[in-house]
């Protein structure tokens, strides 16, 4: 059996899986945990590991692998604070998305819930993973090549990201 054949068989079921363990755990995406699992199943083909196997046998171990990867490279992300600095100036979390030349927002709790429901429910996908990247110490330019836009887009994301959580204040 040739692997592109096994790999056309189990697709749909693979990305039923990447989807399932997307819902669980929405930091990874769907396409990403497919390619993952793809990849990981040519090793498994590659080494023999494959052959005289059943269908079943073969998507339970790739939701296990997956399962495992998710867990291991969660465990392997940095906790990071609101107040964490992102970039050489010093500048935090808190600025890049509420900048504190447009917003006067109350200290504390208050300040929290309003992050929380900015980065929750008033960003996209891209916009929650141009500021993960920010996090990481990433500059413009290399979030725009990891994206595959140009950094024109991702300055102009950041202002859309700015400009949301404006709205949110206004909306508290």
């Amino acid at each position: 059996m040739l692997f592109q054949e096994l790999l056309g068989r189990l697709s749909s079921k693979l990305k039923g899986i990447a989807y399932k363990i997307h819902k669980a755990d929405p930091a990874f995406q769907p396409d990403d945990l497919y390619q993952e699992a793809a990849t990981h199943l040519w090793m498994e083909y590659q080494q023999g590991k494959l052959s005289e196997k059943t269908d079943s046998y073969i998507l339970q171990g790739a939701y296990f692998y997956l399962k495992s990867y998710t867990r291991a490279t969660r465990d392997d992300m940095p906790s990071l604070s609101m107040n964490a600095p992102i970039n050489d100036t010093g500048e935090e979390l808190q600025d890049f998305i509420l900048s504190p030349e447009s917003l006067n927002a109350p200290e504390g709790s208050d300040l929290d819930l309003l992050m929380e429901q900015a980065f929750n429910s008033a960003l996209d996908r891209k916009e929650k993973e141009v500021v993960f990247f920010y996090l990481q110490g990433w500059t413009t330019r290399e979030i725009s090549e990891r994206l595959g836009v140009s950094h024109v887009s991702i300055v102009n994301m950041e202002s859309r990201i700015r400009e949301k959580c404006q709205k949110l204040k206004q909306i508290a």
